[in-house]
Protein backbone atom coordinates (compact mmCIF):
# COMPACT_ATOMS: atom_id res chain seq x y z
CA UNK A 1 0.00 0.00 0.00
CA UNK A 2 1.25 3.45 -0.90
CA UNK A 3 -0.08 6.49 0.98
CA UNK A 4 0.05 9.99 -0.52
CA UNK A 5 -0.98 13.09 1.44
CA UNK A 6 -2.19 15.58 -1.14
CA UNK A 7 -5.31 17.35 -2.36
CA UNK A 8 -7.34 15.92 -5.21
CA UNK A 9 -8.29 18.51 -7.80
CA UNK A 10 -10.23 16.44 -10.34
CA UNK A 11 -11.13 13.05 -11.74
CA UNK A 12 -11.32 11.87 -15.37
CA UNK A 13 -11.73 8.63 -17.28
CA UNK A 14 -8.69 7.38 -19.19
CA UNK A 15 -10.01 4.52 -21.30
CA UNK A 16 -11.09 1.82 -18.84
CA UNK A 17 -9.10 3.44 -16.04
CA UNK A 18 -9.47 6.55 -13.92
CA UNK A 19 -7.11 9.50 -13.90
CA UNK A 20 -6.99 11.13 -10.47
CA UNK A 21 -5.56 14.66 -10.60
CA UNK A 22 -3.81 15.91 -7.46
CA UNK A 23 -1.60 18.83 -6.47
CA UNK A 24 1.36 16.43 -6.48
CA UNK A 25 0.63 14.87 -9.89
CA UNK A 26 -1.73 12.34 -11.43
CA UNK A 27 -2.57 8.79 -10.41
CA UNK A 28 -3.95 6.11 -12.73
CA UNK A 29 -6.25 3.55 -11.13
CA UNK A 30 -8.47 0.71 -12.21
CA UNK A 31 -10.96 1.66 -9.49
CA UNK A 32 -11.52 4.69 -7.27
CA UNK A 33 -13.38 4.79 -3.96
CA UNK A 34 -14.45 8.30 -2.99
CA UNK A 35 -14.50 8.66 0.81
CA UNK A 36 -13.81 12.36 1.12
CA UNK A 37 -16.56 12.84 3.70
CA UNK A 38 -18.41 15.99 4.64
CA UNK A 39 -17.62 19.05 6.73
CA UNK A 40 -19.91 20.52 9.37
CA UNK A 41 -21.28 23.89 8.38
CA UNK A 42 -19.93 26.65 10.61
CA UNK A 43 -21.65 29.79 11.85
CA UNK A 44 -18.66 31.88 10.83
CA UNK A 45 -18.95 34.20 13.83
CA UNK A 46 -16.25 35.57 16.15
CA UNK A 47 -15.15 33.08 18.79
CA UNK A 48 -16.31 29.97 16.95
CA UNK A 49 -12.99 28.78 15.57
CA UNK A 50 -11.02 29.82 18.66
CA UNK A 51 -13.35 27.98 21.05
CA UNK A 52 -13.93 24.84 19.01
CA UNK A 53 -13.14 22.00 21.37
CA UNK A 54 -13.47 24.37 24.34
CA UNK A 55 -17.25 24.42 24.44
CA UNK A 56 -18.05 24.75 20.75
CA UNK A 57 -19.01 21.32 19.44
CA UNK A 58 -20.53 19.76 16.34
CA UNK A 59 -21.20 16.38 17.98
CA UNK A 60 -23.46 16.06 21.00
CA UNK A 61 -22.90 12.33 21.39
CA UNK A 62 -19.17 13.08 21.57
CA UNK A 63 -19.20 15.98 24.01
CA UNK A 64 -22.51 16.31 25.87
CA UNK A 65 -21.31 14.32 28.88
CA UNK A 66 -18.67 16.98 29.58
CA UNK A 67 -21.44 19.44 30.43
CA UNK A 68 -23.40 17.57 33.05
CA UNK A 69 -25.67 19.95 34.99
CA UNK A 70 -24.56 22.92 32.86
CA UNK A 71 -26.67 25.33 30.81
CA UNK A 72 -25.86 24.90 27.13
CA UNK A 73 -27.22 25.91 23.71
CA UNK A 74 -28.08 24.07 20.52
CA UNK A 75 -28.07 26.05 17.29
CA UNK A 76 -30.31 24.78 14.47
CA UNK A 77 -33.84 23.69 13.72
CA UNK A 78 -33.59 20.53 11.66
CA UNK A 79 -33.66 16.84 12.51
CA UNK A 80 -30.01 16.76 13.57
CA UNK A 81 -30.45 19.73 15.90
CA UNK A 82 -33.50 18.22 17.60
CA UNK A 83 -32.08 14.71 17.78
CA UNK A 84 -28.74 15.84 19.18
CA UNK A 85 -30.41 18.43 21.38
CA UNK A 86 -32.59 15.78 22.98
CA UNK A 87 -29.45 13.77 23.64
CA UNK A 88 -27.85 16.79 25.33
CA UNK A 89 -30.79 17.00 27.77
CA UNK A 90 -29.65 13.71 29.29
CA UNK A 91 -26.74 15.64 30.81
CA UNK A 92 -27.36 19.40 30.74
CA UNK A 93 -29.52 21.22 33.27
CA UNK A 94 -31.01 23.43 30.57
CA UNK A 95 -30.76 23.61 26.78
CA UNK A 96 -31.48 26.75 24.78
CA UNK A 97 -32.49 25.92 21.20
CA UNK A 98 -31.62 28.87 18.95
CA UNK A 99 -33.35 28.94 15.58
CA UNK A 100 -33.41 31.70 13.00
CA UNK A 101 -37.08 31.09 12.15
CA UNK A 102 -40.33 30.87 14.10
CA UNK A 103 -40.91 27.22 13.21
CA UNK A 104 -38.67 24.17 13.16
CA UNK A 105 -37.69 22.18 10.07
CA UNK A 106 -37.39 18.93 12.00
CA UNK A 107 -39.79 16.01 11.55
CA UNK A 108 -43.07 16.10 13.45
CA UNK A 109 -42.09 13.34 15.88
CA UNK A 110 -38.82 15.06 16.81
CA UNK A 111 -40.61 18.37 17.27
CA UNK A 112 -43.16 16.70 19.53
CA UNK A 113 -40.41 15.22 21.68
CA UNK A 114 -38.50 18.47 21.84
CA UNK A 115 -41.49 20.60 22.80
CA UNK A 116 -42.43 18.08 25.49
CA UNK A 117 -38.96 18.15 27.06
CA UNK A 118 -38.98 20.54 30.05
CA UNK A 119 -35.22 21.14 29.78
CA UNK A 120 -35.53 22.76 26.35
CA UNK A 121 -36.18 26.47 25.93
CA UNK A 122 -36.64 27.77 22.39
CA UNK A 123 -35.20 31.07 21.24
CA UNK A 124 -37.06 31.88 18.04
CA UNK A 125 -36.12 34.22 15.17
CA UNK A 126 -32.60 34.49 16.52
CA UNK A 127 -29.07 34.10 15.23
CA UNK A 128 -25.73 33.89 17.02
CA UNK A 129 -23.55 36.95 16.41
CA UNK A 130 -20.65 35.97 18.67
CA UNK A 131 -19.46 33.15 20.90
CA UNK A 132 -18.04 34.55 24.11
CA UNK A 133 -15.30 33.26 26.36
CA UNK A 134 -11.57 33.23 26.88
CA UNK A 135 -10.41 29.70 27.66
CA UNK A 136 -13.89 28.19 27.30
CA UNK A 137 -17.38 29.18 26.21
CA UNK A 138 -19.11 31.48 28.69
CA UNK A 139 -21.97 32.82 26.59
CA UNK A 140 -23.56 33.56 23.25
CA UNK A 141 -24.47 36.96 21.87
CA UNK A 142 -27.74 36.40 20.00
CA UNK A 143 -29.67 38.82 17.83
CA UNK A 144 -33.40 38.89 17.15
CA UNK A 145 -33.69 38.93 13.34
CA UNK A 146 -37.03 40.79 13.52
CA UNK A 147 -36.18 43.57 15.96
CA UNK A 148 -32.39 43.65 15.77
CA UNK A 149 -32.13 43.56 19.55
CA UNK A 150 -29.25 41.59 21.05
CA UNK A 151 -28.80 39.80 24.36
CA UNK A 152 -26.29 37.43 25.94
CA UNK A 153 -27.20 33.89 26.93
CA UNK A 154 -24.98 32.53 29.69
CA UNK A 155 -24.04 29.04 28.52
CA UNK A 156 -21.09 26.68 28.93
CA UNK A 157 -21.31 25.12 25.48
CA UNK A 158 -22.70 25.68 22.00
CA UNK A 159 -23.67 22.61 19.98
CA UNK A 160 -23.98 23.68 16.34
CA UNK A 161 -26.12 21.68 13.90
CA UNK A 162 -26.76 23.69 10.76
CA UNK A 163 -26.01 21.03 8.18
CA UNK A 164 -23.12 19.30 6.46
CA UNK A 165 -21.41 20.05 3.16
CA UNK A 166 -20.00 17.01 1.33
CA UNK A 167 -16.46 17.34 -0.04
CA UNK A 168 -17.32 16.66 -3.66
CA UNK A 169 -16.53 19.95 -5.39
CA UNK A 170 -13.50 18.44 -7.13
CA UNK A 171 -15.79 16.02 -8.99
CA UNK A 172 -17.65 18.76 -10.83
CA UNK A 173 -20.64 17.31 -12.65
CA UNK A 174 -19.02 14.02 -13.54
CA UNK A 175 -21.23 11.96 -11.23
CA UNK A 176 -24.90 12.19 -10.31
CA UNK A 177 -25.47 14.01 -7.02
CA UNK A 178 -28.33 15.41 -4.99
CA UNK A 179 -28.71 19.22 -4.74
CA UNK A 180 -26.41 19.32 -1.70
CA UNK A 181 -23.60 17.46 -3.49
CA UNK A 182 -24.00 13.95 -2.06
CA UNK A 183 -23.19 11.19 -4.56
CA UNK A 184 -25.88 8.70 -5.56
CA UNK A 185 -24.82 5.06 -5.30
CA UNK A 186 -26.46 1.64 -5.31
CA UNK A 187 -26.32 -0.93 -2.51
CA UNK A 188 -22.76 -1.86 -3.60
CA UNK A 189 -21.64 1.77 -3.31
CA UNK A 190 -21.30 1.95 -7.11
CA UNK A 191 -21.86 5.18 -9.03
CA UNK A 192 -23.09 5.14 -12.62
CA UNK A 193 -19.46 5.37 -13.75
CA UNK A 194 -17.82 1.92 -13.97
CA UNK A 195 -15.10 1.48 -11.38
CA UNK A 196 -16.06 4.58 -9.38
CA UNK A 197 -17.45 4.04 -5.90
CA UNK A 198 -18.49 6.35 -3.04
CA UNK A 199 -18.80 5.53 0.64
CA UNK A 200 -19.55 7.20 3.96
CA UNK A 201 -20.82 10.74 4.54
CA UNK A 202 -20.08 11.70 0.94
CA UNK A 203 -22.85 9.47 -0.42
CA UNK A 204 -26.56 10.28 -0.57
CA UNK A 205 -28.77 8.98 2.25
CA UNK A 206 -25.86 8.20 4.55
CA UNK A 207 -26.57 7.69 8.24
CA UNK A 208 -23.48 9.87 8.94
CA UNK A 209 -22.11 7.57 11.63
CA UNK A 210 -18.62 6.09 11.91
CA UNK A 211 -19.94 2.54 12.04
CA UNK A 212 -22.00 2.93 8.85
CA UNK A 213 -19.16 4.71 7.05
CA UNK A 214 -16.86 1.79 7.89
CA UNK A 215 -19.46 -0.63 6.55
CA UNK A 216 -19.81 1.42 3.36
CA UNK A 217 -16.05 1.33 2.91
CA UNK A 218 -15.88 -2.43 3.35
CA UNK A 219 -18.71 -2.89 0.85
CA UNK A 220 -17.04 -0.60 -1.70
CA UNK A 221 -13.68 -2.33 -1.29
CA UNK A 222 -15.19 -5.77 -1.85
CA UNK A 223 -17.06 -4.59 -4.92
CA UNK A 224 -13.98 -2.78 -6.27
CA UNK A 225 -12.00 -6.00 -5.97
CA UNK A 226 -14.70 -7.86 -7.91
CA UNK A 227 -14.80 -5.10 -10.51
CA UNK A 228 -11.04 -5.31 -11.09
CA UNK A 229 -11.11 -9.10 -11.29
CA UNK A 230 -13.95 -9.01 -13.81
CA UNK A 231 -12.59 -6.22 -15.99
CA UNK A 232 -8.83 -6.76 -15.83
CA UNK A 233 -8.52 -10.57 -15.71
CA UNK A 234 -5.17 -10.75 -17.52
CA UNK A 235 -3.35 -8.32 -15.23
CA UNK A 236 -1.71 -8.93 -11.89
CA UNK A 237 -4.32 -8.14 -9.20
CA UNK A 238 -1.84 -6.37 -6.91
CA UNK A 239 -0.63 -3.67 -9.28
CA UNK A 240 -2.34 -0.39 -9.96
CA UNK A 241 -5.53 -1.51 -8.26
CA UNK A 242 -7.46 1.00 -6.20
CA UNK A 243 -7.11 4.65 -5.27
CA UNK A 244 -9.06 5.49 -2.14
CA UNK A 245 -9.07 8.44 0.23
CA UNK A 246 -10.63 9.74 3.40
CA UNK A 247 -9.07 13.17 3.77
CA UNK A 248 -11.09 16.31 3.22
CA UNK A 249 -10.61 17.46 -0.32
CA UNK A 250 -10.66 14.26 -2.30
CA UNK A 251 -10.06 10.54 -2.63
Amino acid sequence: MEIAYTRVTGLDRDGKRHLVHTEEGDYIAKAVIVTSGADYNRLGVPGEARLTGLGVSYCATCDAAFFKDHVVAVVGGGDAAMDEGLFVTRYARKVYVIHRRATLRASAILQERAFANPKMEFVWNAVVDEILGDRSVTGLRVRDVLTGETRVLDVSAAFIFIGLTPNTGYLGEKVRMDPAGHIFVNEWMETEIPGLFAAGDVRANSARQVVTAAGDGATAAIRADHYITDNFPAEHPRTENVVSGAASGGP
